[in-house]
């Protein structure tokens, strides 16, 4: 278990990135950490990594304390591997040998398996022998999963890990990805923008915001009982709406279009998504936003439910 004892960690001296901090991870278990750029997630990771030394506070897997560069000539936990956004890799070999380079040499018919297996999660079999410098920067990304998973770490730390992946492969790889984890007992916690890490593959979410920790709580509950506009905005549109003096967070698939109500609202612009149309309308002097099977002509009148 990754226990994270009331830590806090500054940059400059008044002004605190991370403020007592308390969490745990538990083997297996996926951690997602959201909030807002500048937040503090990429900072907490690599406290957890082992590469800042903490102002206060104490990180511990099992009964083994994680320390920073003050402790250690080489940073960084020998049990955990922290993938970066700027990757790390060496640009002028293949895919394969950057994930070889850290398997045994002495034992290359196991090497070679390990290397082939992930190369199919990261479903990039057929790279195998490209030279890193011609790849994409999402392709990029992935051979530096790969290769934080070749020693099967105890714990991942993933920092926004599909930040630079097409959509039509973000997805496969994630279900691929996250399984993969979760299979071999590899505990996770990734730092991310994208609710569909969160809201698919994590056991828990954890929010950041100011330099404290607004929630940490199932993504289901977090979702479904947002504390604060802030958090409900993480994951979609959010109305926040004063309605007879009470005021309300409603993602815009909450308010429907009614035949028979009190609340009326002016049709104000339309957006296509595919699906659904987004309509933004007036409702007493407030801008909300919700979703329809079909457009609706700008200033036309409708009744809402909530």
């Amino acid at each position: 278990m990754l226990k994270v004892e009331n830590i806090s960690f500054n940059y400059t001296k008044n002004k605190p990135v991370l403020q007592n901090f308390t969490f745990s991870v538990k083997q297996g278990e996926h951690l997602c950490i959201m909030g807002e750029s500048g937040c503090g997630k990429s900072t907490l990771l690599k406290t957890i990594y082992g590469l800042l030394d903490l102002q206060k506070g104490t990180i511990f897997w099992h009964d083994e304390q994680v320390l920073g560069p003050e402790f250690n000539l080489v940073p960084g936990f020998e049990k955990f591997k922290y993938v970066a956004q700027d990757f790390d890799l060496m640009p002028y070999i293949s895919v394969s040998e950057n994930i070889k380079k850290h398997l045994s040499r002495f034992y290359p018919e196991e090497s070679e398996k390990r290397t082939q297996e992930l190369l199919e999660v990261i479903e990039m079999t057929a790279f195998k022998n490209t030279k890193v410098k011609n790849l994409s920067g999402g392709q990029k990304q992935r051979v530096a999963i790969a290769r934080a998973l070749a020693k099967e770490p105890q714990l991942l730390l993933l920092d926004e890990p599909f930040g630079q992946i097409d959509n039509f492969k973000k997805n496969g790889l994630r279900r691929k990805l996250f399984s993969y984890l979760k299979e071999e007992n590899i505990a996770c916690i990734v730092a991310t923008h994208d609710k569909n890490d969160a809201l698919s593959f994590a056991d828990k979410l954890l929010v950041i915001k100011k330099s404290n920790i607004l929630v940490h709580n199932a993504p289901k509950e977090v979702y479904n009982h947002p504390n604060s506009t802030y958090v409900a905005a993480l994951f979609d549109d959010v109305n926040e709406i004063t309605i007879n003096g009470k005021t309300v967070l409603l993602y815009p698939h909450q308010i429907k279009i009614a035949e028979t109500s009190d609340l009326k609202a002016t049709v104000k612009n339309t957006y296509f998504k595919g699906s659904y149309w987004l309509i933004e309308a007036d409702f007493d002097g407030q801008i909300v936003f919700f979703n329809h099977f079909s457009d609706i002509k700008k200033g036309e009148e409708v009744l809402l439910s909530l």
